[in-house]
């Protein structure tokens, strides 16, 4: 009973923050500083200093700021358009058509880029024009395009994933790893669903704009040869055994200011542009993760994450009972929190309740980043939907019930991964 207290009071000081307008970083070291008063005699100081400095000066984290400077720069290439040039001629003759441009895209897209808000706003300034023009149907174009852009928090390299590895200790490479499987099975999910709705709602898709031969087909698909060989090049040396995470982005980086050099793309304003971009969100999140950190400290002053994990321990829940409880929490504080703010909040009380129920936490990580994805397409603070309310001047309330389907989609994702591991946990023993 007096952990529950305990949790409420420290639940309630980082809501009143929150909903004060402070940054979610400053609203954690707020608690941390809250915790430390109450319940030790140590200097809070010398302990906020040395705990976040800590955090900051870790060796893994150096991988995400160049992963998203990566993004940035390609967010402000002609990605996109070749994309959809090189796609788009074998998209045309499966049910629903041109609506796969926006899976397969953001599919590619996530595979360089490990943000899911800039994985919709790269694949949507392209093909929602070119969708809406063919007349294809608003809501699926929407909905498909908000389900896929979460595939960039899965799909290596993913930001979501390296904020968790460093968060719970975990390899950052096998996590990547470990992500290529679960994002695949999303992605075909989403295919199967516009193959339904194709099928179903014939007099809806438009006719292919032309019917084209395997020559042309083929001249086309040159178009993707960039981005597919940058991704073979980073994740390749990754899996490969040949670079880090860390020295794999600093290769990402040159790639993309190369192709954008040779696109004739890279401007001073653009290159300055996603530089400060990837500056300003390398911040915020440095600000979250050293929060989290000293959060974490706090919390351990308290007692209270031994206390939980306790607590729970003696309610004797099954394995798949307490993924259940954990995944209808997620999806609760996806509605008020974004996704790595949600990580990094939550595994200093988590991850013991993970090792007593001998949870994988490998495993874990692909299971609560699908999660956090769908908190993605989840009103009121679901990034993708604002993305796209911007892009289409639909409300949030259309944006939302376009995307529904997708997050049904993911449901059924986890509950795969739940019933089979191995979707996760295969890959990243094999390639050891």
């Amino acid at each position: 009973m007096e952990e529950l207290v305990l949790t409420g009071i420290f639940l309630l000081i980082l809501f009143f923050f929150l909903g004060s307008g402070i940054w979610v970083g400053l609203s954690l070291i707020g608690v941390a500083l809250a915790g430390m008063w109450l319940y030790t005699s140590r200097p809070v100081g010398d302990a906020m200093v040395t705990t976040m400095w800590a955090s900051a000066s870790s060796w893994t984290l150096t991988a995400l700021p160049l992963f998203i400077w990566m993004g940035e720069i390609l967010f402000r290439s002609r990605l996109s358009e070749d994309m959809f040039q090189g796609l788009a001629p074998w998209m045309s003759r499966l049910p629903g058509r041109l609506i796969h441009v926006n899976i397969v895209g953001c599919t590619i897209f996530a595979a360089i880029s490990g943000s899911s808000a800039a994985t919709v706003a790269t694949i949507g300034k392209m093909s929602l024009p070119e969708l809406d023009k063919r007349g294809y149907p608003a809501r699926l174009s929407i909905g498909s395009l908000a389900g896929a852009g979460t595939l960039g928090l899965l799909i290596p390299p993913s930001i979501a994933l390296i904020v968790y590895g460093v968060t719970v200790n975990v390899s950052i490479s096998k996590l990547f790893i470990a992500g290529i499987a679960p994002g695949l099975l999303l992605a075909v999910l989403f295919m199967g669903y516009v193959v339904g709705y194709g099928m179903a709602a014939r007099s809806t898709i438009p006719k292919p704009d032309e019917e084209l031969t395997l020559a042309v087909k083929l001249r086309r698909s040159v178009y993707l040869f960039p981005v597919l060989g940058l991704i073979g090049t980073v994740l390749g040396s990754i899996y490969g055994g040949w670079f880090t995470a860390t020295e794999a982005a600093v290769l990402g980086v040159i790639g993309a200011l190369a192709l954008a050099w040779l696109q004739g793309s890279l401007t001073w304003d653009a290159f300055w542009s996603s530089l400060m971009g990837a500056t300003r969100t390398s911040c915020m999140i440095a600000l979250i993760l050293a929060g989290a950190s000293f959060l974490s400290l706090s919390m351990g002053f308290t007692g209270l994450p031994r206390a939980l994990a306790e607590a729970i321990a003696s309610l004797d829940l099954t394995r798949l009972e307490l993924l259940i409880i954990l995944a209808a929490f997620y999806i609760l504080l996806g509605c008020i929190l974004d996704g790595i703010s949600s990580i990094v909040l939550t595994m200093a009380v988590v991850e013991p309740m993970l090792l007593d129920a001998g949870i994988d936490l490998l495993w874990f990580g692909i299971f609560v980043v699908i999660l956090i994805e769908t908190a993605q397409i989840t009103p009121p603070i679901g990034f993708n939907l604002f993305v796209l309310q911007g892009m289409t001047g639909r409300s949030i309330v259309q944006v939302a019930g376009a995307a529904w389907p997708f997050f049904l989609l993911m449901v059924v994702a986890l509950v795969a991964i739940v019933a089979f591991p191995d979707i996760v946990t295969w890959l990243p023993t094999t390639m050891r």
